[in-house]
């Protein structure tokens, strides 16, 4: 719930910032219009950004594999026992 909190804090921030800033002319009128727009891309690359560096710092588990590699070979030996054909692997 506080994580909800945050963010609604955070969108009445911008907003006020957005309304203010169309009060006060400071920055021409037709920039101001585009101000949610580019606020919207924003969050989407640093959306992106975060996946990638996510993806970049993914820990690898080698034991995991080898226990995983296991459990296929288990798997391919019951099912030649019962008669599937599961390829030459």
């Amino acid at each position: 719930m506080k994580h909800i909190v945050k963010i609604l804090t955070f969108l009445v921030a911008i907003t006020a910032v957005w309304i203010s800033l169309l009060q006060t002319a400071m920055i021409p009128q037709s920039h101001t219009w585009l101000l949610p727009l580019y606020f919207i891309v924003s969050l989407g690359c640093y959306g992106l950004l975060m996946v990638g560096v996510g993806l970049m710092q993914f820990p690898t588990c080698p034991q995991e594999a080898i226990l995983l590699q296991q459990d296929v070979i288990e798997a391919k030996e019951f099912l030649k026992h019962k008669g599937v054909d599961v390829g030459s692997d």
